[in-house]
């Protein structure tokens, strides 16, 4: 299985603000910190702010903070809110156009399925806060502290 781009920038951008919790930051700080486009940054911020896990402070001093309940969220629930299609295989779709003809006795839908349980259920197991800490190396990869010999 693998996530969107959308999915791993949403990841990412809660990451960040989870280890940057001492003030506001930019999207273009995280753009930069990530070495990824500010556009696509700006739609996940946008679907971040809508479900409440972050805030948005407007104007010149304005910035992005994680919300503080949003230290408890899963993985597996930020997966579910950024992915649009888990269909692992054409006849799991929503929009299942390609019939199969195999599909009334096929058993590999059900293994699918199980599969695609287990990986949410593995994701559920891990929070923000979890994945946060320590923050130290964390925040020195992102550019947000130095390292110091003690971090």
């Amino acid at each position: 299985m693998r996530l969107t781009d959308f999915t791993d920038y949403a990841l990412r951008v809660i990451l960040y603000l989870a280890v940057h919790d001492d003030g506001l930051s930019t999207i273009q700080q995280i753009s930069d910190a990530y070495q990824v486009s500010k556009g696509h940054l700006m739609k996940v911020v946008q679907l971040l702010g809508e479900r409440g896990w972050i805030d948005t402070v407007r104007g010149r001093n304005g910035g992005l903070r994680l919300a503080p309940h949003a230290r408890t969220l899963t993985v597996g629930q930020i997966v579910r809110a950024t992915e649009n299609d888990f269909a692992l295989v054409a006849c799991l779709g929503a929009n299942d156009r390609h019939a199969c003809v195999i599909e009334p006795y096929c058993q590999l839908k059900v293994v699918m399925v199980a599969a695609h349980q287990a990986f949410l259920a593995e994701l559920d197991k891990h929070t923000v806060a979890e994945l946060s800490q320590p923050s130290a190396p964390l925040a020195y990869a992102l550019g947000l502290i130095p390292l110091t010999p003690d971090a």
